[in-house]
């Protein structure tokens, strides 16, 4: 998912390794690349968890259902931000100049 783009798009993979703007402060790229990753390892400890309660490694369900559910939302909100950053793209292509 983090290297598929519609037509005309840039992959993350493509990026530049620094997007840092000149102050050294992170830029919009930078946060949406620490989301990619901040979800993807949400996901990943989900899924060992529920694994875990499967196989009778880890018995606390407490715990294994607030992993799945910190999860949920942050894929939820990415998906928004998502949307979002499509919408204002989209929007930009629509004007003219």
């Amino acid at each position: 998912m983090l290297g598929s783009v519609r037509s005309g798009g840039t992959p993350l993979q493509m990026l530049p390794a620094n997007c840092a703007r000149k102050d050294n402060r992170p830029g919009f790229a930078d946060h949406l690349k620490a989301t990619f990753v901040n979800t993807n390892n949400m996901q990943f400890q989900a899924k060992t968890a529920m694994e875990e309660l499967a196989t009778g490694r880890n018995g606390n369900i407490h715990e294994t259902l607030i992993s799945m559910s910190k999860a949920e939302t942050s894929f939820k909100m990415l998906m928004q931000v998502r949307n979002k950053v499509l919408n204002a793209y989209q929007e930009v292509q629509r004007m003219q100049f």
